[in-house]
């Protein structure tokens, strides 16, 4: 099964007053370029990250890394903008499903990834969602084929939800927090970085 998976990264980041959250250095490297790199080493069949048109270093970030940079002009749009790209090249990759990770989560492993893909591949027509240990719904989630022009129909900031109310996924819990946290401000990587 050709399962790839896209980092979100084309939002304003404007919680973090003129920082950029997806720039902080996270083993050892800019978050986006951790996520990419854990993402490939869990065996992904294609990476990509969207990135909105602003942002050079966001870009800049990948630089080396095996993934397709998928620019999203209307990414002001909000959620739906990166969502509607990333749909459109995971057709146009025939890939049978798409993992989309928000781009903010830098608790995200790539063990937790390869649990994510092997559930999913037991039962690939069922969109997969991830969980917080108490079943708190959080992220990745993972969409099979048929749902991908779904995705792609998709307007406003409202991300993927209505899908997923329409078509329940299964969900699996990763570890501690791992699905859930999502750094947003300044005091929210601070208060990350004390974790002992």
């Amino acid at each position: 099964m050709r399962l790839g998976a896209v980092v979100l990264a084309a939002g304003a980041a404007s919680r973090m007053r003129g920082g950029d959250k997806l720039l902080e250095v996270v083993d050892g490297a800019p978050l986006i370029a951790t996520l990419t790199r854990r993402l490939l080493s869990a065996g992904v069949a294609a990476c990509a990250v969207t990135l909105p048109p602003d942002r050079p270093a966001r870009n800049a970030a990948l630089a080396g890394l095996r993934a397709t940079v998928l620019p999203v002009p209307d990414a002001t749009e909000g959620m739906s903008a990166s969502l509607r790209r990333s749909a459109q090249w995971a057709g146009d990759m025939d890939l049978a499903a798409l993992m989309l990770v928000p781009g903010d989560m830098p608790d995200l492993t790539s063990a937790d990834f390869g649990r994510l893909i092997t559930t999913f591949a037991a039962d690939p027509l069922t969109p997969l969602r991830a969980t917080g240990q108490d079943g708190t719904p959080g992220h990745p989630v993972l969409f099979p084929t048929t749902l991908f022009p779904a995705l792609a129909a998709l307007t406003g900031d409202q991300g993927a939800r209505a899908i997923l109310q329409t078509h329940a996924p299964r969900i699996i819990a990763l570890p501690n927090d791992h699905a859930l946290t999502d750094l947003d401000t300044p005091e929210d990587w601070a208060k990350w970085r004390a974790r002992p």
